[in-house]
């Protein structure tokens, strides 16, 4: 129907689920593919040959493979398959939960290597002494907003504090909220009436590569009180254009929480990075345990999952989420 492709936003629609169809079935001839190779080396250890290393091999690809269609078969939200912006904001208690944050944000920076997403570092504010005082990061990649979308909530972590020169122990929040990126096709409106633009000198350690001039930038949407800063490019235009692309998918994450009666809730975390509204508890000490308060998945190697290890996490909140939405409102 050549009328359809006349139609942007429908064209636009149709080609993005075009794509995700190519890249399920090249997924499925993969692992059929692997299969056919299994079965081959399968038959040659049967006859005697020295294939024992090629099997092994063959059967840790298809078995790496299988779980991720098995994680995949999970997303069924639209915005699943979308890019994500994902935020850390520290809660109170100064230099110790400011490099909470900062772990935090190398977690997900090494668990985007481990899956293969595209990372870009939007913004970052040091914190005083160390960590972080705030960052944003955008994830590219196949289902990036799906995997991440799980993290959102507030992170709690237990230690003896390296910045105690009582070597006592603290307990550190950090929030994350996760949103996803709005492409072209869909329409977020928002008008320049709407925008208080900022624009101020990139913070940064010092040193002859300091930029001496006012290019980040930070937007302040007035209706919503929602507010974006940018200072990773040099450009102040480029980091205008970064700041409204975060802005954008707040906007839209907003409205999709509106719809779903869930802004109460939302905010109520966003206000409160404290006791009782934590998801996962990362314990150091006096024992070494990760534990999901969700979905009651837990670990004693603490050391694997800060090092971005977090696919089985993620895959018992997405199972959750699934139950939830068969189970429908009580």
């Amino acid at each position: 129907m050549p009328e359809v492709w006349q139609d942007q936003k429908v064209s636009q629609s149709l080609q993005q689920k075009k794509k995700l169809l190519e890249k399920d079935l090249h997924f499925f001839k993969r692992i059929s593919g692997q299969k056919e190779e299994l079965e081959v080396l399968s038959e040659l250890a049967a006859e005697g040959e020295n294939v024992e290393a090629d099997l092994g091999a063959a059967v840790d690809r298809l078995e790496k493979d299988l779980q991720e269609a098995e994680l995949r078969a999970l997303f069924d939200d639209p915005d699943d398959p979308r890019n994500a912006i994902l935020t850390i904001h520290p809660g109170a208690g100064g230099t110790e939960s400011q490099d909470w944050a900062e772990m935090l944000l190398r977690m997900y920076l090494r668990y985007a290597e481990r899956k293969g997403f595209k990372t870009e570092v939007l913004d970052h504010q040091p914190g005083d002494e160390a960590g972080l005082k705030s960052a944003t990061l955008r994830f590219e990649g196949d289902f990036a907003f799906g995997n991440l979308s799980q993290e959102t909530g507030v992170h709690r972590l237990v230690r003896i504090s390296p910045f105690d020169a009582a070597k006592r122990r603290h307990t550190s929040f950090a929030a994350v909220f996760v949103y996803p990126e709005v492409d072209e096709d869909i329409p977020i409106d928002i008008s320049p009436d709407d925008l208080k633009v900022d624009t101020y000198r990139s913070g940064g350690k010092g040193g002859q590569h300091v930029n001496t001039t006012d290019s980040a930038v930070r937007i302040t949407h007035i209706p919503s009180g929602i507010v974006v800063q940018c200072q990773n490019e040099r450009s102040q235009h480029k980091n205008k254009a970064a700041a409204m692309k975060v802005l954008k998918a707040r906007l839209y994450e907003l409205e999709k929480v509106k719809q779903n009666a869930k802004l109460d809730k939302l905010e109520d975390a966003k206000s409160d990075i404290a006791w009782g509204n934590q998801i996962r508890s990362y314990v150091l000490h006096p024992y070494r345990m990760i534990k999901d308060m969700r979905t009651r998945v837990e670990t004693g190697d603490t050391d694997r999952v800060l090092d971005g290890d977090l696919d089985e996490f993620i895959k018992a909140a997405l199972v959750l989420r699934k139950k939830t939405a068969r189970a429908g409102p009580q």
